[in-house]
């Protein structure tokens, strides 16, 4: 499920992904490529257009006039894709200019609309295109004769160089230079250093490629627009951002031009998590905070306080980032320091951070963290912050859940969060919450609701806002309710749609991601339990080492599953033991109850069916204790089977009878299958004492096996079912159907080439 800690990191200077950059002292320019947006918004506003072609170019406006400069062939290309009537408009009205005269670029800006153009027209005055041409007009205004005609002379470079050939695979245009030409909104009067300032712009990296040239220098509003898109994307589409080493090469430009730009620093903490590089992760989060205290316009207006916020925000960052790479020692020093600051600051919501984070140290480190929690939902809800309430109660929720609480006392602490959730529009709390209770009712055994909760939240349209092309957040919520989705299919054999899902998973959180592990874990789970029910050990083997490498709980346990299906008895023994005792620590109930089970199995192998039931019994009350349907249903199973083999069939009948139920509701296909072949194997033992309705009840329930094992494709299974099959159909004296089990089972022994184990020992 969703972890609490992903949700809880805070930066102050961060609001929905945006960074608020306020530190270049670049101008907005007139240049060649802002003349042509404004020949597109021209034409927008003076040509007919369709209402699906207008809605097209609607969307292309604020990249256009906030991202960087484009060559015209790439500016072009992107408004045909809209309309290419309004293309060949632009390219005609920028081709008057460049070819005619400089009398009519004049003319051009004199037809521009006034202020004062009608409320309904897009020019509007405070509307965007009104409010971008108000500005190229004042711009324009203010230039000088000479400034004018450098910019004519621009316009033509700009334009003719995307017809000339390149030479020597020089593409696109000349920088223009910041000197005493620039063409910028300032006065006359401005002083020499804010022209040394100009002097050294920050070129433009965005819209780059490995094949194209820099397109010219970066203004404020275009670094913040870079910035902010960055950010979103890592917060909700990470798979949309660029690259890890794109990203930190343009970066590294950035901080190349501006050292003291803090923003840019905090972009690269971000980048530099995505790699797990820890090294350079914590320089930037150290850099971005010491820049931050230098040049933050908090710090200088409120003195003290600013840079005591600063300080204790810092220390509560870091200590976020070591608790992300596990290390708890330096995490916990970082977090009293943040306290102690916090505390002499008398800054409330800082020390409800700190709390928070304080109780997601504990549980990292495996401690009980319940009462703290508790302290920290009703501080929360003292000082009126719904967002870390909201996530307190997930917390205290998720505890409860591994604890052993009933199901319906946490989807009432659940349902009092989506009030709040909802109330106050807090859209990643929704999908945590989902994603959340999807996750209990999977480990309650609730396949159904499960199902369903995960579809609702991947049905659900996003509160969030629809930026930079991003529909779907992509976030940690909706892997775990894809991974969800995936193993709920596998479970029902439908193994061709749950490669699907992994196929999205794999596209929408590539192997670098940070969420990208959780899908591959659940991949070769997948994998490894359909190797194991077909036995085909040889191929399982090989995803223990995958699996460890991901969570090595999980490869201890399936390492000691192989072991013991290649009679490593031995081994499998001393793995299971070492994984009892270090799940008993971290009180990972699930592992302990199929430790226990594994354990019981490896009894049956010696014949101590008796010794066995000691350990299923404890399993079963520990799954019961804890509500744990699914794996209390599997323990059931168990202990029919070693009633069985004890020789008391009427007694296992009836242990069966109350698994069976659940069993088929919300079990697995392979379950079912199991449970419908154990249930045949009781009736044929009481049919041994002349009881004909349990030999046909027996023959019901292999006919049903039989259908459960075929959706899977599982021959080894049905291989021991067509055994049974023709031994019970010869012992009613039913010869023909007992011939035809007899070939089956022929067909499928010769075809599986593997000597088949006794049908009798095993479950």
């Amino acid at each position: 499920m969703a972890s609490v800690h992903e949700s809880l990191y805070f930066n102050p200077m961060m609001t929905n992904g945006v960074v608020h950059a306020n530190v270049f002292g670049i101008k907005d320019w007139v240049s060649p490529y802002k003349i042509s947006v404004l020949a597109l918004l021209y034409e927008m506003s003076s040509s007919k257009i369709t209402l699906p072609e207008r809605r097209r170019l609607n969307k292309l406006i604020l990249p256009l006039q906030q991202g960087p400069d484009l060559t015209l062939g790439q500016f072009l290309k992107i408004v045909e894709e809209c309309c290419p009537r309004t293309a060949y408009a632009v390219n005609l009205r920028l081709h008057e200019m460049a070819d005619g005269e400089l009398k009519d670029m004049e003319y051009f800006f004199s037809t521009l609309p006034t202020p004062f153009t009608p409320f309904d027209s897009e020019a509007y005055k405070t509307s965007v295109v009104g409010l971008f041409m108000r500005h190229m007009l004042l711009a324009y205004n203010k230039l000088s004769f000479s400034q004018v005609y450098k910019l004519y002379k621009s316009l033509q470079h700009y334009y003719h160089s995307h017809y000339a050939k390149p030479r020597d695979g020089q593409v696109g245009l000349p920088t223009l230079a910041a000197d005493d030409s620039e063409m910028d909104l300032t006065s006359v009067e401005e002083t020499v250093g804010d022209r040394e300032e100009l002097d050294t712009p920050l070129h433009e990296s965005e819209l780059r490629s490995d094949k194209a040239a820099n397109r010219g220098p970066l203004s404020q509003k275009q670094a913040e627009y870079f910035l902010a898109k960055q950010a979103y994307l890592l917060k909700n589409d990470e798979n949309k951002a660029l690259k890890p080493a794109v990203l930190q090469e343009e970066l590294n430009n950035m901080l190349k031009f501006n050292p003291d730009f803090a923003e840019a620093h905090y972009l690269n903490y971000l980048n530099s998590m995505r790699v797990q590089d820890i090294f350079l992760s914590a320089h930037s989060l150290l850099h971005y905070f010491d820049r931050l205290i230098l040049s933050s316009s908090e710090a200088k207006s409120n003195g003290d306080e600013g840079y005591g916020r600063s300080l204790r925000y810092a220390a509560l960052n870091l200590a976020s980032l070591h608790c992300r790479f596990g290390h708890y020692q330096q995490a916990d020093l970082a977090l009293q320091e943040a306290i102690r600051i916090a505390q002499e600051s008398n800054d409330h919501v800082c020390l409800q951070h700190c709390l928070s984070w304080l109780y997601t140290l504990e549980q990292m480190k495996g401690s009980s963290s319940t009462v703290l929690t508790q302290d920290s939902v009703k501080m929360a809800a003292h000082f009126c912050l719904p967002y870390l309430g909201s996530l307190d109660i997930q917390s205290l929720v998720q505890q409860g859940a591994m604890q052993g609480k009933a199901a319906h006392k946490l989807m009432d602490a659940l349902k009092d969060t989506e009030i709040l959730h909802w109330k106050h529009s807090l859209s990643e709390l929704i999908e945590i919450s989902l994603a959340q209770t999807t996750s209990i009712w999977r480990m309650y055994g609730k396949s159904t609701m499960a199902l369903q909760q995960a579809q609702l939240l991947l049905n659900m349209s996003s509160l969030e806002p629809v930026n930079f092309g991003v529909h779907q957040n992509n976030t940690e919520a909706f892997a775990v309710a894809l991974c969800h989705l995936a193993e709920l299919h596998a479970e029902q054999g439908l193994y061709k749609a749950a490669a699907e899902v992994f196929q999205h998973l794999r596209e929408q959180f590539p192997p670098h991601t940070q969420h990208s592990k959780l899908w591959m874990l659940c991949e070769l789970k997948i994998e490894f339990e359909r190797h194991m029910n077909n036995r085909k050990y040889h191929l399982a083997e090989p995803l223990v080492k995958a699996m460890s490498a991901l969570n090595q709980t999980e490869g201890l346990y399936r390492k000691a599953q192989v072991l013991k299906a290649l009679n490593r008895s031995t081994e499998a023994y001393s793995i299971l033991q070492q994984l009892q005792v270090q799940c008993e620590k971290t009180k990972s109930t699930e592992i302990i109850i199929r430790v226990m089970l594994s354990t019981a199995k490896l009894h049956w192998e010696s014949s101590s069916f008796s010794t066995a039931l000691p350990l299923l019994l404890q399993a079963l009350a520990l799954a019961r204790k804890h509500h744990l349907q699914s794996l209390a249903s599997e323990t059931v199973l168990h202990l029919a089977f070693t009633q069985l083999m004890l020789g008391i069939p009427e007694q296992a009948l009836a242990v069966l009878h109350e698994a069976m139920e659940p069993i088929l509701a919300h079990g697995a296909v392979m379950d079912r299958g199991r449970a419908m072949l154990l249930a045949a194997r009781c009736h044929m033992a009481v049919a041994r004492l002349k009881d004909l309705h349990s030999a046909a009840l027996a023959a019901d329930c292999l006919s049903e096996a039989e259908s459960y094992f075929s959706k899977l494709s599982c021959k080894e299974r049905l291989r021991d079912v067509h055994y049974l099959q023709a031994q019970l159909y010869r012992t009613l004296g039913q010869t023909p159907q007992s011939n035809r089990s007899a070939m089956m089972f022929r067909l499928l022994d010769q075809e599986l080439q593997s000597p088949a184990p006794l049908v009798y020992m095993q479950l």
